[in-house]
């Protein structure tokens, strides 16, 4: 993953996304992602800054996927995205978070929630 460190709260939910989190800024790190990384455990994240897709080619577990837009709004929710898949380009995305399966379900996210992002 990439260098800086994450804390990523749903402040409509008053629930923790990821406490572990990492930030992937420039064009390699967010291209490279999560691929070659062990599956994300619980309070793990990465947050892909600038980016409106993600795609899921090469990588060999599954993600949750959450779209942000400038203001920190969830604009797009995919649950359990599998390998080998793309997701839609969401226009009015401006930064994607990769958490691991069940967090989505687990903090009840939901489109319209504002994340706050804590960069550590």
């Amino acid at each position: 993953m990439a260098g800086t460190r994450l804390r990523a709260l749903n402040r409509t939910r008053n629930t923790i996304l990821t406490t572990q989190g990492e930030v992937a800024t420039g064009w390699w790190s967010r291209a490279r992602g999560l691929l070659g990384h062990a599956p994300l455990q619980e309070g793990q994240g990465l947050l892909l800054r600038g980016d409106k897709a993600i795609h899921m080619i090469g990588m060999t577990f599954a993600l949750d996927i959450v779209f942000l837009d400038r203001a920190g709004r969830v604009v797009h929710l995919i649950p359990e995205i599998k390998p080998l898949r793309l997701s839609p380009i969401v226009f009015n995305a401006s930064d994607v978070i990769e958490l691991p399966t069940g967090t989505i379900a687990r903090t009840h996210t939901a489109m319209g929630d504002q994340i706050e992002l804590e960069l550590i």
